[in-house]
């Protein structure tokens, strides 16, 4: 059984998602579930999280129903207001939504420190005391926060996105690791085998130093805390899901089935009470 951890869904607007600019024609569309029907059959896909991609109330929602009109979406990473004053409210009313698995905010479009603010850490907080996980979302250089912010609150259930998004066109990664380490030493915090085609140059696949990095990952987390994720359809501007499934199934081969199990569906499921 394979969990895709990281799908988003999206109906293009081109204010709203300024962020994907002219020149990612590829992902320049609505990309809704029927679009994924394809890569869910030909990779043997049971089910994905889908992950918000606006920072808004109406993309939880957007996405809470498209979650119950589509059985494979098994989960969702919402958005929320983190520094709200009705928070709490809001996590009460979201309660009875089971669908609702955590939330995350695109904190690797804010200042350094933005995770750190105390508004930020209460709210952080308040969705540990509610159950729900919180996705990581940082660039490699702002990487620093995370590990602070595991150590103010090593309670809460913590995922990483894409690896901490490791630079690969620079490949200067002597920082990154350090901090990988750090963050790999709180056992509540995991981490996403995910979005690494679009960290270096998107015109070639650069095997080998992809490769590197999941020797890191896996020797700092281990198999048991690390989730298989595709991050499409953003990976489609770095190559598509039939590539990324055999580069990993292809490096995953070296451990036991068991092993393979829990990495591509079972932690996936444990991390996100599916």
């Amino acid at each position: 059984m394979i969990i895709d951890s990281h799908i988003h869904f999206w109906k293009f607007d081109p204010v709203r998602d300024a962020w994907i600019t002219n020149e990612m024609t590829a992902i320049r569309k609505d990309f809704l579930p029927e679009d994924f029907s394809l890569p869910l059959k030909e990779n043997n896909i049971e089910g994905c999280i889908a992950v918000q991609a606006d920072q808004s109330d109406k993309e939880t929602e957007f996405l809470v129903n498209l979650a119950l009109e589509n059985p494979f979406i098994k989960g969702i990473v919402g958005w929320i207001d983190l520094t709200s004053g009705k928070l709490e409210e809001s996590l009460q009313n979201y309660q009875s939504e089971k669908l609702i698995k955590g939330f995350r905010h695109i904190a690797e479009g804010e200042d350094f420190g933005f995770l750190l603010q105390k508004k930020v850490l209460n709210g952080i907080a308040l969705l540990h005391q509610y159950g729900y996980t919180f996705d990581i979302l940082l660039k490699q250089n702002q990487l620093s926060d995370a590990v602070k912010l595991s150590g103010k609150l090593p309670d809460q259930p913590f995922i990483l996105d894409h690896c901490g998004k490791p630079d690969l066109k620079i490949n200067d990664l002597k920082d990154w690791k350090l901090n990988i380490s750090e963050l790999a030493q709180n056992p509540n915090l995991y981490c996403k085998i995910s979005g690494l085609l679009t960290q270096g140059n998107v015109s070639r696949i650069d095997e080998k130093s992809i490769s590197e990095i999941l020797d890191c990952i896996f020797l700092k987390f281990g198999i048991k805390r690390l989730v298989f994720g595709s991050d499409w359809p953003v990976m489609l501007l770095g190559g598509n899901y039939a590539l990324w499934m055999e580069l990993i199934s292809k490096y995953v081969s070296q451990f036991s089935k068991e092993e393979q199990e829990r990495f591509f569906s079972g932690n996936a499921v444990k991390f996100y009470n599916l």
